[in-house]
Formats: C-alpha cells, structure tokens, sequence
C-alpha cells in the first residue's frame, strides 16, 4: 500500500483506481486513519467508519466491473447540514439532538449512487449560521494551518469549517458544503482549498437542513479546480423534490477545462476596494489580474453600484428566511423537548425547549428576523431588502450584458482569525466576512474561491472568480486558467 493516499486529489484517485493501483478499500482506510489521528481538529463529528467500508467494497466491485463513474470509491465528509439515512444530521445543533433521518438528501445520494464513500459527517456552525465555526454544539472546529511559529489555534472560517478543515488537513479526498452567503468560498479561502457555490438552483437543496431557502446552496470543497469539476458533476442536477431546482442538462464540466482563456472579458469590481484591506490582499488580486491577462483575458473595470447595500441587505433576508425555517423546531415533532415543570403549558414548552436548543447566535438571527418580518417593520426591513436584493442582480446583468464572462475580486477581507479573537467584538464585525460573498448569493450566480498565496504570516489567502448564471463551466475552467499560473501547493505542516 503506498503512503499518504489520503493526500492524493479526485483526480488522481481516481486514475489510480481505474489502473487497479490502489483500491477504493485502502484509500478508504488511509482516510480513516488519518481521521482518528486528528482528534485536534474536531472537524469529524459523527463517524461512519462502517458505512465507508461497506461503500469501499461495493465501489471496488464496480471499478472490477469497469463500469465505475469519475467519484466511485473517492472517500468525503459530509457537511452535518445533509440529513443522511439512520446516521445524526443535527446542523450542529443541541435542538437536533438525536435526529437521525430516515431519508437521504438528493445531493449525498447522488453522490452515493456516482460510488462515492461517507467518512462521517463535519463539523460547522449551527444551522450554518457563523463565519467562524464558534457557534457549533459540538464545539469549534481548528484550522489546520498556524501563524508561524504561533500555536494559536486559528479559525477555518464558517460555516463549512470542518468541511475546510478536513479537506485541508487531508483527512478527506473531498467534502460537501453549502454556501448561503459565503460558507463554501470563506473557509476555503481560510484553509487554502478550492470552494465552489453554483448557481441557485444547480443543485438539489432537498434534504439539506434549511437556513435561508432562496440563498442556500449546496457545493464541492476540493483540493483543486478539476476536483472541483469533476465532483460538481456527480451532485447537480434537476430534481422534481425540490422546486427551485432547474432543469437543465449537467455538462462534463471537467472535459471543459481547457486551460484557454484567451477572448474572455474579466472584470474587475471597483466597489470591492475596502478601506482597511491588508495591503497583501490587495497586492494578491492585483497579480491575479495580471495572472488572467498574461493568460489572455481581457481586464476591464467595472461597477457594481449597490455592493454596498449587500451585507445590510442580507443581514435582513437571511434572518428573516430563517426564523419562518426555524419556527419548525418546537419540540413537538423531532429533536429535543425540554423538561416541563408542573403546570407549565405548550407556549412553556416551546419557549424552553427553543432557549435550550438554539445557541446565542441562532437566536439573535431568529429574532432579527421575527423583527423585520413584523406588521409595522415588513416594509421599512424586508421588503426594502428584497428591492435592494432586485437592484443588485441588476448590477451583475447589466456588466455580463456588456460582454464581461466573470469577475475578479478577493476571497475574504483577511486571511484566518484566531478561534475567540472576535468573541468579545460586536457581531457585526464578524459579519464583515462575508463583505465579498454576499453578492453572490443575493444574485443566485456561481462563485469560485481559489487559494492564490500566503501572507506575511504563512496563512493561506484565496482569490474569488464569480460567473455568470449557469456558466460554472466557463467558471471552472477560468479559475483553472488562474491556479495554473498562481501554482499554489502550500500545505499547512502537521502539528495535530
């Protein structure tokens, strides 16, 4: 058996298991190792060491067989939002506590059904809310890397910090994520890996517990564009269960990274110029715009007049979407009840079992968002969110209707945070992570992190490339033009 095979990429894997090098069996077991071995990380929260080697065996026979597709024996984690059969699906919440589904989500059986293998589920901020995996029941997820010689633990930014953390880590070839404001592209940019959100609707979001259902997203976190690709493949796709699900063909989005981009028009943002941005973020894009040109792109600046509007405007949709998806959770269906005392009524037990069961941050999104859906705060908060929401899609319309195929801006506004370093600030602070993703997600269009270099600091850094709608295949192979010339192979050096 050769070493490290948890550290080989999709592609790779995949060769090799074609060629008969390995099997689907070692690779599986290579990865569990490592799992038990990065207890540190917390980044595995329930283990399916079981289902992985019973998956493995049923993938070796199909690659025998020569039938198997591109993920079958390619072992992941999946994010603890998937509600995956007989096996906890909490959201990294105490209020699902014990809740194991007895259904699969579209996007894990279709992965499931391509021959891939669950290592367990992951780590993330509870009901995805956060930027930094601190609001979890199962407690704060560690990033991999480390600020020099400092043995701060760090943050793999939320919510899919595990699935980050895990990827970056090598303890998975791959993971599952969901993005509803910036929770595949954040923690990749953290952790250096590649962190794909496709266009609203791509991907089946039946069975992914909800945050915000007109944001949410689910997405591959790889450990390179072609993974990236090649995994998007096996989890899109139309899906009659869930009705914002489009119905349009998946492309061999691998078979279009071409690597050319010559013609493309990219544009560059002149609204994501923050004040305060590290000065290295500045000086990465700038090279990741000459990067693009030297490959033959076409640089133009742009505008994008409402981003400014986008994090207030999604810090009152967001909520709002999710207090009406969180109402669900009263104690009465699934999940935990609190004990009552004598006397004590439904209104009693719905108050105690939410106070009990929602974290802090959970609660302050509920009640901004029971707040801004109220009688006499619907039109003043939310419906003017929503016309914010309309006039920043039309920003992104007007730029690809003048020619422009995707756009350049930075990852995140600072390379990883230490875990608890933001914890005494105001939330709003920890809010402004999200200051480049966002738009994203208020407009439905794909977006790619990709990871473009270190700071002063040894911490990895990402660009982000944003596309237009249904055009992850042009996106794709842009940011594959891009890692190409950035050649980032910086691996955090194991200290857990």
């Amino acid at each position: 058996m050769m070493a490290d095979l948890n550290a080989l990429t999709i592609a790779e894997a995949r060769d090799k298991l074609r060629a008969k090098e390995i099997s689907a069996t070692e690779l599986t077991e290579a990865c569990l190792a490592a799992i038990d071995g990065a207890g540190a990380l917390n980044a595995f929260v329930h283990h399916t060491p079981e289902i992985a080697m019973g998956q493995a065996k049923a993938a070796d026979a199909r690659l025998i067989a020569g039938d198997a597709p591109a993920m079958c024996g390619i072992p992941l984690g999946i994010k603890d939002l998937f509600c995956t059969k007989g096996v906890p699906s909490q959201a990294a919440s105490a209020i699902l506590n014990g809740f194991k589904p007895a259904y699969e989500s579209t996007v894990s059986q279709k992965l499931f059904d391509a021959g891939a293998i669950m290592l367990g589920k992951l780590n993330m901020d509870e009901f995805a809310m956060g930027s930094s995996n601190e609001t979890s029941t199962y407690g704060d997820v560690v990033n991999p890397w480390r600020r020099g010689n400092d043995s701060a633990d760090l943050t793999p930014g939320g919510s899919s910090g595990g699935s980050a953390s895990a990827v970056a880590a090598d303890l998975c070839l791959a993971a599952t994520g969901t993005d509803t404001g910036g929770s595949i592209r954040q923690p990749a940019a953290f952790v250096g890996i590649t962190g794909l959100k496709p266009t609203y609707g791509r991907c089946s979001r039946w069975g992914i517990v909800a945050f915000a259902s007109s944001l949410d997203q689910a997405g591959p976190m790889t450990k390179s564009v072609r993974d990236a690709a090649i995994m998007m493949e096996a989890m899109a796709g139309h899906d009659p269960k869930d009705s914002t699900s489009a119905d349009l063909e998946v492309p061999n989005f691998e078979a279009m990274l071409t690597g050319d981009i010559r013609g493309k028009t990219i544009g560059i943002p002149r609204e994501y110029r923050m004040d305060g941005m590290p000065d290295e973020i500045e000086a990465l894009w700038a090279t990741g715009r000459e990067m693009l040109q030297d490959a033959g792109a076409k640089i133009v600046d742009i505008s994008l007049p409402h981003s400014k509007y986008a994090l207030p405007a999604y810090y009152v949709i967001a909520p709002a979407e999710a207090s009406s998806n969180l109402a669900r959770y009263d104690g009465v269906r699934y999940g935990h009840r609190a004990k009552l005392a004598q006397g004590d009524g439904i209104t009693e037990m719905y108050e105690k079992t939410r106070a009990e069961g929602f974290g802090a941050e959970v609660q302050r999104r509920v009640m901004i968002g029971t707040y801004v859906l109220s009688a006499g705060f619907y039109d003043a908060y939310y419906n003017r969110a929503r016309r914010v929401r309309a006039l920043i899609k039309r920003d992104f319309d007007a730029v690809f209707a003048e020619g422009v195929d995707a756009i350049l801006t930075p990852a995140t506004p600072s390379a990883a945070f230490g875990l608890g370093e933001m914890a005494d600030a105001d939330p709003v602070q920890m809010y402004l992570n999200d200051v480049f993703t966002v738009t994203v997600n208020l407009a439905g269009l794909p977006g790619i992190a990709v990871p473009a270099g270190l700071d002063a600091q040894g911490l990895p850094l990402g660009l982000q490339l944003i596309g237009r709608p249904w055009a992850e295949g042009d996106l794709l192979n842009t940011a594959y033009a891009l890692e190409d010339a950035l050649g980032f192979v910086s691996k955090p050096a194991k200290w857990w």
